[in-house]
């Protein structure tokens, strides 16, 4: 009795905490779109420099990149991966926003961005879960730790009847 109390609670526990993974995402995305601008003020401004000197984005990379002066290769490094990483983070923004609600944390845990996570992570606010796929996540965690742990109890039983 006490391991089917305890397997309901952590299965509780277990849907309360997946019920959050929406409003994750959703804050995820907030803070995504935050990186988008800010990475592209940057990259347009740098664009902008290197047509004023009538190179292109890649032109003057190359160029920050084959100097001998360590802080400016260094700085055509950070340019190179800042284009990227616009990049990467404007095609999860895309496939974020094409995707239906349900696909949407498929898409998010698939392309999670580790530094955006992290930081989104520090910051998270829970939310009661007021739409459907918040109510889904949860009876999704509920259900899949309430098997879990009654396939667990039914091995334990079984290896207990064993004779030995």
């Amino acid at each position: 009795m006490i391991a089917r109390t305890l397997a309901l609670a952590l299965a509780l526990i277990g849907g309360v905490t997946t019920s959050q993974l929406p409003e994750f995402a959703q804050q995820y995305r907030q803070r995504l779109g935050g990186a988008i601008d800010a990475l592209t003020q940057v990259v347009g401004d740098f664009r902008e420099d290197a047509a004023r000197q009538g190179l292109s984005m890649r032109e003057a990379i190359d160029r920050l990149s084959r100097t001998s002066d360590d802080f400016v290769a260094t700085q055509g490094a950070r340019v190179a991966r800042s284009v990227e990483r616009l990049d990467a983070l404007e095609r999860q923004r895309d496939a974020l926003r094409e995707a239906g609600p349900f696909q949407r944390l498929t898409v998010f845990l698939r392309d999670l961005d580790p530094q955006l996570a992290q930081a989104t992570f520090e910051d998270f606010e829970p939310a009661v879960p007021a739409t459907a796929e918040g109510a889904v996540a949860a009876g999704g965690g509920f259900l899949g730790l309430l098997l879990t742990f009654g396939l667990i109890g039914r091995v334990v039983r079984r290896m207990r009847r064993r004779p030995g």
